[in-house]
């Protein structure tokens, strides 16, 4: 079968670009708007203060995290 390729590559070349085509045609048809769209970064903390008000946590430690991560773009 190679070998009928071989011999006649001008034959090969026309089966290619028809295959090219045909793909070509094939990429437009795709269902691409289905897809989901990519989800903006997140990030989770869990913050653990043995003993301590849920009010000092909030001060001492969202409230810091909260800070620190301002300059990050699209974050949920």
């Amino acid at each position: 079968m190679a070998r009928f390729f071989i011999d006649r590559p001008v034959f090969a070349a026309v089966i290619a670009l028809l295959l090219l085509l045909a793909g070509g045609l094939a990429l437009t048809q795709l269902p691409v708007s289905q897809y989901p769209a990519v989800a903006p970064p997140q990030v989770a903390f869990t913050a653990v203060y043995p003993g301590a008000s849920p009010k000092t946590i909030e001060d001492n430690v969202l409230k810091i995290l909260e800070q620190e991560m301002n300059g990050i773009e699209r974050l949920l």
